[in-house]
């Protein structure tokens, strides 16, 4: 029995490179997903990759047949889901100084791991709740562990620090900024003008206008809070998970953000 144990282990200098190999890839197409939408789908994929292969290890006929014509199907669907990431990657092997980037990596990455850092959601309370007294329209996303990349590219880019003066003048009514979603993450602001999702959730009061959509829509893609401030009844929504509270004031908006953050 003891051979037998010692063959079924035996690892060759091409397994190595093998694993080596294909954790590259993955660690490089995770890269690509993070802080979009997708990434919750590629966790989705490997988890239910693994479970076929365990199913199979264990001889589970039934199961392994259903998941494997789950995984054979799958692959045509995941080329749709995934068309722009691929076209992505396939641009990013395809350039030429990607292997030079990469090649101080290549056997030991060095993983960017990115700290949790502390918002300041004092400017933004206080923005808030004059952008509300002055019934001016805004759209304020702060975003959680996703930074919403992909959003912020549909907007223009700022990566300024965070002030309540700052986020009153970008809603202004005259500024080019203020049409649009405005998104924080890390405490800086990202972007302005940024397109976001519309929900398509009958439950939202119909009196409530796009702003209100779109903070419901990017909040069911992402864990991403939002506040809405009504221009035209200058009151202040709050949105997470999809839910929506409406009328609330400045110091219940600060302890919902700050619950959320923690």
């Amino acid at each position: 029995m003891f051979p037998e144990i010692i063959g079924f282990i035996e690892i060759k200098f091409l397994d190595i490179v093998d694993i080596l190999l294909v954790a590259f890839l993955l660690y490089e197409l995770y890269n690509l997903l993070k802080g979009t939408v997708a990434i919750n789908i590629f966790f989705g994929i490997v988890a239910f990759y693994l479970l076929w292969k365990l199913v199979t290890a264990l001889d589970m006929r039934l199961l392994s047949e259903i998941f494997g014509a789950f995984i054979s199907v799958g692959f045509i669907a995941l080329i749709v889901v995934f068309q722009p990431e691929i076209r992505k990657f396939l641009l990013m092997l395809g350039t030429p100084g990607f292997i030079s980037k990469k090649r101080s990596r290549f056997l030991f990455w060095r993983f960017d791991v990115n700290q949790e850092v502390a918002i300041d959601i004092d400017p933004i309370i206080l923005a808030s709740k004059n952008l509300a007294e002055t019934k001016t329209g805004a759209l304020i996303i702060i975003a959680n562990k996703s930074g919403l990349e992909q959003f912020v590219d549909t907007g223009q880019k700022m990566d300024a620090e965070i002030s309540d003066a700052l986020i009153e003048n970008i809603f202004f009514k005259n500024s080019p900024l203020h049409d649009g979603a405005l998104i924080i993450h890390q405490n800086k602001i990202k972007a302005a003008r940024c397109i976001l999702p519309v929900s398509g959730n009958k439950k939202i009061p119909a009196n409530l206008g796009l702003r209100h959509r779109a903070a419901v829509g990017i909040t069911e893609q992402s864990d991403a809070y939002a506040i809405i401030i009504s221009e035209e009844t200058g009151k202040i929504s709050y949105a997470w998970n999809g839910e929506l509270k409406t009328g609330i004031k400045p110091n219940q908006l600060r302890t919902y953000i700050t619950e959320g953050l923690s």
